[in-house]
């Protein structure tokens, strides 16, 4: 589970918690893929991905955009 970063805190910035759970699944699931294509097993620091991903939408590294 996540808690830091909070969970209000990120929705907030996606829009709704809906829109959190969609944009940290896919980006978790890039930096899975990303981490596989470099014969990776795990990433550096035993960080999860969902993790990674929760840290760089709270950092603005991941943005939402509307179509």
């Amino acid at each position: 589970m996540i808690n830091d970063p909070a969970i209000d805190d990120l929705a907030e910035k996606v829009g709704s918690k809906y829109a959190l759970c969609v944009v940290a699944s896919k980006r978790a699931r890039q930096i899975i893929d990303h981490a596989q294509s470099q014969g990776l097993t795990e990433l550096p620091g035993k960080v999860k991905p969902l993790s990674e991903a929760a840290i760089e939408i709270e950092d603005g590294r991941v943005t939402v955009s509307k179509y």
